[in-house]
């Protein structure tokens, strides 16, 4: 027989590794239109496993049973509600849109108004720039707001036509979600035993990215939704027009640090305020500094502790990256990333200084 020398065995090593890395990135090819369904899926998986945990325990020892029931609870809880408020958002978006363009909203009137009550001086800066003429003031917030509702009533024509292509989405996320609730523990200690590091920098990094992946959804999904509802309800209850799209608004501006939810309830208490509707204004002026505002501040430090916390600024540049890239699940992947990278450099530091000592 033959001999293998130690060259014919590295090219043999090379040549396998070659294999492995073309295989990978064909799956990831193949699977990359339904990407944020996968993503999504095992975001669930990975907030909702300690819940399915003690669902297990609790009846018995049964995996199939409790992943259902978890799985009923994330459809329940986070799935019918989120389709019913797609559908709502549609609805008022034409209705605004529509209300728009038969001359019933007339934002360069409004814009108008709030200029008679500004400061001569402000004013005066004003009527020098292009919003001093009438023709620009009355086209261009028109046009952008009217581009905007389009955009968002349009969608509704867009499912219809996508219906099967998002049916097939959720369905591939939700059927991933029920087999790591059941299996996640085995699944991850195998894609451990698969990374070809050593075990105490393979644990140390696994343990990281579920933290890190449970502290940057829940800080940042949670707390989303807790200013866009209080928002919206504070809009439909001073009476306010498109209540449910600007609580969508406040909740994505919320994601986004140095901007936050002010940049849309500030403009529309001062406008309230401009055109005589002092109370609605000085209400949602308090409702937004003192409840919207302390959502955050409260409970963001809390979800996501001081281990996990990152600097703003590493945030806002991990979110805008990511909204640009990857669309709206960049919200979520590029703060993940962002803690990520802070986290596997926080790893190489301590082992490093551990192998100093």
């Amino acid at each position: 027989m033959f001999q293998r020398d130690s060259g014919a065995l590295r090219i043999e090593n090379a040549g396998f590794l070659a294999i492995v890395l073309f295989i990978t990135f064909a799956f990831a090819w193949l699977v990359a239109p339904f990407f944020g369904a996968i993503l999504w899926g095992l975001v669930a998986g990975i907030l909702f496993m300690p819940l399915n945990h003690r669902l297990t325990a609790r009846l018995g020892g049964r995996p199939n049973l409790a992943a259902g029931l978890t799985l009923a609870l994330i459809m329940l809880l986070i799935i019918l509600p989120g389709i019913l408020l797609g559908i709502s958002l549609i609805q008022e978006a034409a209705t605004l849109y529509e209300r728009l363009e038969t001359g019933q909203i007339d934002i360069a009137r409004a814009i108008n108004d709030f200029r008679a009550i500004l400061p001569d001086r402000v004013d005066r800066w004003i009527g020098a720039s292009q919003w001093g003429e009438l023709a620009t003031a009355r086209s261009l917030p028109d046009s952008v707001v009217a581009t905007g509702l389009q955009n968002v009533a349009s969608r509704a024509l867009i499912f219809g036509q996508g219906a099967l292509r998002f049916i097939a989405a959720l369905g591939l996320m939700l059927y991933l979600t029920f087999f790591l609730l059941r299996d996640g523990d085995v699944i991850g200690q195998k894609v451990k035993e698969a990374v070809p590091l050593a075990p105490e920098l393979r644990d140390a990094l696994a343990e990281r990215f579920i933290i890190v992946v449970r502290a940057t959804i829940k800080g940042s999904v949670v707390v989303a939704v807790l200013q866009g509802l209080v928002g919206g309800v504070t809009f439909w209850l001073l009476g306010i027009e498109g209540a449910l799209l600007w609580g969508l608004l406040m909740g994505l501006f919320s994601l986004v640090p140095a901007v936050g939810t002010g940049i849309v309830w500030l403009p529309v208490a001062l406008y309230l305020l401009a055109t005589g509707a002092i109370w609605e204004g000085v209400a949602l002026i308090l409702t937004g500094f003192f409840v919207i505002g302390l959502i955050d501040n409260l409970l963001r430090p809390v979800l996501v502790g001081h281990e996990t916390r990152m600097p703003d600024f590493v945030v806002l540049i991990a979110t805008i990256a990511g909204l640009e890239t990857m669309g709206l699940n960049g919200f979520i992947v590029g703060p993940m990333i962002a803690a990520l990278f802070i986290t596997v450099w926080q790893i190489v530091t301590e082992f490093r200084n551990g192998a100093e000592r």
